[in-house]
């Protein structure tokens, strides 16, 4: 197993290529170019953390962070695929989509959620369905974050005692742990049915979840044809001289507490 990635080497890469997606974004709002990404793979696998990092300085009025909550009874007597149709982008956005209409073929399949039918029915229609996005010009991409049996089971026991991470442990997550082996079978026949040329599936190992993000973040900016687009600069005008406003007096607005100077009181006191 490679060693984990030094942090200071990490936050440096991390940075770099974060510009690089900056740029990416730039062309992609200037071409009006399509972009879905998605991120499917074993339960805490790293997919959050990785869409966390894609995504954090670029534009949420360009790219988007789609992630869907189970289906209202009324989408569930739709055509399965039809409630993420609204989600695809239009020109110029990017999609960054937390787990997808995989879902079928994954949790849905294994714990029962949809009949042997349906099941087989997604298997059928899921390339078509991707071939005609990808005909129409949308750029495809499609991530399996995998981890070990061994990590992922220690990572869940560390949400569980963590607090502020404790609302990302569900009862289904728990479940993956015995249910492991049908995962694998089920991911294992979804690759047969669903890697294709015209959107091929792309491994991520993330043991390491630095290294994970590097690789993914630098294999994603591989596959979009992108070119560095020239950006106008925005120049800062002066600021004119008073022209007569008078400000209302303070004492007629709603400030909230400074919360901060009585914490740094109690934190002085202290020390």
């Amino acid at each position: 197993m490679s060693a984990t990635l030094p942090k200071r080497f990490y936050e440096t890469e991390l940075r770099r290529l974060q510009a690089r997606l900056v740029d990416m974004q730039a062309w992609v709002q200037a071409t009006g170019a399509r972009v879905v990404v998605i991120f499917e793979g074993r339960d805490a696998a790293g997919k959050g953390s990785a869409i966390k990092r894609v995504s954090e300085f670029l534009n949420p009025r360009v790219t988007r962070v789609v992630a869907l909550p189970a289906p209202t009874e009324r989408e569930r007597t739709q055509w399965y695929f039809q409630r993420y149709i609204a989600h695809l982008p239009a020109a110029g956005e990017i999609v960054l989509m937390d787990r997808s209409w995989y879902n079928r073929a994954g949790v849905e399949h294994v714990m029962g959620y949809c009949t042997n039918v349906e099941y087989h029915r997604f298997l059928h229609q899921a390339p078509i369905f991707e071939r005609l996005l990808v005909e129409d010009g949308v750029l495809l991409l499609k991530y399996w974050f995998s981890v070990s049996p061994e990590e992922q089971e220690r990572r869940f026991r560390s949400r569980g005692e963590d607090p502020m991470r404790r609302w990302k442990l569900s009862p289904n997550d728990v479940l993956s742990i015995t249910r492991w082996e049908d995962y694998s079978r089920a991911k294992d026949t979804m690759f047969v049915h669903t890697d294709i040329p015209e959107a091929p599936w792309f491994e991520v190992p993330s043991i390491d979840k630095r290294r994970s993000r590097l690789n993914m973040m630098s294999h994603l900016l591989s596959r979009i044809p992108y070119e560095m687009v020239e950006r106008a600069e925005v120049e800062i005008p002066d600021r004119p001289g008073p022209k007569g406003y008078e400000r209302p007096p303070r004492n007629l607005a709603n400030y909230v507490p400074d919360y901060a100077a009585e914490r740094l009181g109690d934190h002085d006191e202290r020390s």
